[in-house]
């Protein structure tokens, strides 16, 4: 029973979709002000997800299955990061070996449940989406991966989230080495490319293809897409703030730093264009892949 609790409830997903949809307030909020408007108010998103719920669910004509089960997919997985992650912040004895592994495998499961979805649609708008986002997710996750490798030298080889908490307990926090600090600037892009916003909403591009890969979904799969963007929303940073920033955990301490990082997020958001999708590969492939095979080089000196 208390397994349950904690995949639906605590620290799964009713608490990890209400912090995230707060968190898309806040951004929405931020992006606002910046632009001289005023904002929605902090329940708007909450509104969303209740009118979607709530609207007719149309399915296009000769879609497969997987036009109705990839938005599912990708919310179980998110969910089961969510949920495992609290508890390794709460209990870092209870993570199992390996368990960073399956993390890194349950994160790309949501783009890869929105590329299936995209595909199933039959739409050729959704099919350039799905184009999109199958190329940025090959430009992300090698820097990505190089980003965590980085950290598990530092750990002394540890691919336990528990293991890593307790290293930057008694070590200090990875972010205040030479490879924890480049690792740090490579991860933050690379969650820019996975929640898809800012530089990075190649695949959604309102102006250019019409939300691209959601544009055939409504009602209640939209609603299900929209809550698992919202949980990645806070599941990422918070993942990234546990591998580099994992010193204190304190809630207050981790409040301050989840906000520091959903500021920085939102900034990049705000200060630059939106990427094309060739200038998205040439920037991972270079830049961060670059930055990251530095960081693990110098993680394996001890710096």
């Amino acid at each position: 029973m208390k397994y349950i609790f904690y995949y639906l409830i605590f620290p799964g997903f009713l608490f990890s979709a209400v912090i995230g949809l707060l968190a898309g307030w806040i951004d929405r909020k931020v992006t606002a002000r910046l632009q001289w408007r005023i904002g929605p108010p902090w329940h708007q998103n909450f509104t969303d997800i209740i009118k979607l719920l709530g609207k007719e669910t149309i399915i296009p004509e000769g879609a497969r299955f997987t036009f109705l089960f990839s938005p599912y997919l990708g919310l179980i997985s998110a969910v089961l990061v969510t949920t495992y992650l609290g508890r390794s912040m709460i209990s870092p004895l209870e993570s199992f070996s390996g368990d960073l592994i399956v993390f890194f495998y349950l994160l790309a499961i949501p783009a890869l449940a929105l590329i299936i979805g995209a595909s199933a649609s039959r739409n050729p708008l959704a099919s350039v989406g799905a184009s999109r986002e199958m190329k940025l997710v090959l430009a992300y996750e090698l820097p990505f991966i190089l980003a965590i490798v980085a950290v598990i030298i530092r750990s002394n080889g540890v691919i336990q989230l528990g293991q890593i908490i307790r290293q930057q307990l008694f070590f200090g926090s990875n972010i205040f080495s030479f490879s924890g600090f480049l690792g740090f600037l490579v991860a933050l892009f690379c969650i820019q490319a996975k929640l898809g916003i800012g530089l990075f909403d190649i695949a959604e591009a309102d102006q250019e293809i019409m939300c691209g890969t959601l544009i055939e979904y409504s009602g209640l799969p939209l609603a299900i897409f929209k809550l698992t963007k919202a949980i990645m929303f806070y599941t990422l940073p918070l993942f990234i703030i546990v591998l580099f920033l994992g010193r204190d955990l304190t809630p207050v301490f981790l409040i301050a730093k989840y906000l520091m990082l959903l500021g920085i997020v939102i900034l990049i958001k705000n200060t630059n264009p939106r990427l094309r999708i060739d200038q998205a590969l040439k920037f991972f492939w270079r830049v961060p892949t670059l930055l990251g095979v530095i960081a693990v080089i110098l993680a394996l000196f001890g710096l």
